[in-house]
């Protein structure tokens, strides 16, 4: 009996006990970690019809109606907090005429949140169609606008150059009190601009600011003829420029001898 004590002390004495306790507490966490994943995994299985209760517009979209938004949502599968499709709901939303770009987060325990970001309108593009503040084209109810817009037309596919060109123009007229309303480039990339004055600008498709400048130069030289209106300023030369002229009341006199 002695000899068996002995023997034990002796290997309890040689027992690397650092070693046995590193050991010990890696199989007590694994034996935790194992614990908790079939805890977990008991708890989404109880937890895998929650629903979803409550939804959170967020942004403070200007044009679209939130009900608009929630109808959208609800074309989505709502009946899971865990497996909604985020990518859907965004989907969804982004379909909506005026919304430029969603996010979607879900908030435990019954929540989703959507953040809405709109285009921002700037001009109207072929009259149908909207552009917003990068030039990208978008398609929405215009009637909704509280404010009138610059008029933007041109082929398809121009719509960002013709932005960019419009706030480069219309930069240069301000400075010396023009406003400019409208642009058009033609299907030959030529280019015309229309005033708030009533002065057509007649670019041609080559050297647009130095035509600009130049009208700007000469304007206040043109010695106008008496009832007379400036009407179009054809500046498609490499020097000088063409003027036509309007008779508002010689018009006004046609039209009532044709009533």
């Amino acid at each position: 009996m002695r000899a068996n004590m002995k023997k034990a002390f002796t290997a309890l004495k040689s027992l690397n006990w650092p070693r046995a306790l590193g050991v010990s507490f890696f199989l007590g966490v694994v034996l935790m970690l194992v614990q908790s994943v079939y805890w977990v995994s008991d708890w989404l299985v109880e937890h895998r019809d929650a629903q979803i209760k409550t939804l959170t517009v967020l942004g403070d979209p200007l044009y679209t109606e939130e009900k608009d938004i929630v109808n959208a949502i609800k074309k989505t599968d709502l009946t899971s907090f865990f497996q909604l499709n985020v990518k859907a709901v965004q989907a969804a939303v982004r379909d909506l005429p005026w919304v430029a770009s969603v996010s979607v987060r879900k908030q435990w325990p019954d929540t989703i949140q959507v953040y809405v970001v709109e285009h921002k309108p700037v001009a109207y593009w072929n009259s149908d169609s909207l552009l917003n503040t990068n030039g990208t084209l978008f398609e929405a109810d215009s009637n909704k606008l509280s404010a009138s817009l610059p008029q933007l037309y041109g082929p398809e596919g121009s719509e960002g150059e013709a932005w960019e060109t419009f706030l480069q123009l219309k930069e240069m007229l301000a400075v010396n009190s023009f406003e400019l309303t409208s642009l058009a480039l033609s299907e030959r990339f030529a280019w015309q601009l229309w005033l708030k004055n009533g002065i057509k600008l007649n670019l041609g498709r080559e050297e647009k600011a130095k035509r600009v400048q130049r009208f700007i130069d000469v304007y206040p030289l043109l010695k106008r003829p008496d009832g007379a209106l400036l009407d179009v300023i054809d500046l498609r030369y490499d020097t000088g420029l063409a003027v036509s002229w309007r008779y508002p009341q010689v018009q006004e006199k046609k039209d009532k001898s044709k009533a």
